[in-house]
């Protein structure tokens, strides 16, 4: 008994320096070495100054939540309030699921005059006017809602629309970025990644965000399409998934960038 005892506390000493000393410092020693970068966490410094990781999005808004114009904006998130890397995960909505494609649960649809309308649960916003909002980005209750829109009832008896759906992400999306009405949209703009940090967006995304960088920053529009094409990364292993821009890094990349 007393044999087996010694011998279970060596094999345990033994197991814990190799498993818990020897092995960590081993992996992390090699990784330093090959991949320094990569090792410390890829982090992205500007002027000195830590500004972030090329693996991990973030937002790039004021302090009331509102999009910098001066800044490529990420797709959407469900981390969190957004990007918050202690709560990373996805909405688990599918591409139907009516509380993404445009029904606001416990809402009712409401004609001008305020009277019930039909019930149309995939009934769609069509006028940009459905997402007034106030200095500090805060909906403005609509009191009297157009006919065929679907707008959630407030405490104070007036109605907004719900802005995390697709069609409400699309027309933000469309007038932040000076797009004509029935412009497309890329996916990749209005749902989120399944981890809710992901950096990247679809190169479309990005085109479509240059010209408002431009003009916010007072630079060509062929400069910050060249940085761009310069982020652009192809497909993994060439055929898998399809190329992507990272956010971060770009935004990193901006002329007189923070």
């Amino acid at each position: 008994m007393r044999l087996q005892l010694v011998r279970s506390l060596v094999m345990m000493v033994i197991v814990t320096v190799l498993a818990g000393l020897a092995y960590p410092l081993l992996s992390t020693g090699l990784a330093t070495a090959v991949f320094p970068h990569q090792a410390e966490g890829s982090l992205l410094y500007r002027h000195g100054r830590l500004v972030g990781s090329s693996l991990i999005g973030q937002l790039f808004t004021d302090a009331d939540g509102n999009p910098l114009p001066r800044y490529f904006q990420p797709r959407p998130s469900a981390a969190g309030a957004g990007y918050d890397s202690t709560a990373s995960g996805a909405t688990n909505l599918g591409p139907s699921n009516p509380l993404l494609v445009g029904f606001v649960a416990g809402a009712t649809t409401y004609r001008a005059d305020g009277t019930l309308a039909p019930s149309n649960p995939f009934a769609t916003p069509a006028d940009p006017a459905c997402v007034p909002t106030d200095p500090k980005g805060n909906p403005i209750p609509v009191v009297d809602p157009p006919a065929g829109q679907r707008f959630a009832r407030t405490p104070g008896g007036g109605y907004v629309c719900d802005p995390n759906t697709i069609p409400e992400r699309a027309l933000a999306y469309r007038q932040l970025n000076g797009l004509a009405p029935g412009a497309p949209v890329p996916v990749d703009a209005v749902t989120a990644s399944g981890s809710g940090l992901d950096p990247d967006i679809s190169v479309a995304n990005a085109l479509d965000q240059a010209p408002r960088v431009a003009r916010a920053r007072h630079v060509a529009l062929a400069v910050v399409e060249g940085l761009v094409r310069a982020h652009t990364t192809g497909r993994q292993l060439g055929f898998l998934g399809e190329p992507g821009v990272n956010v971060v890094e770009l935004n990193a990349a901006l002329p007189g960038a923070r």
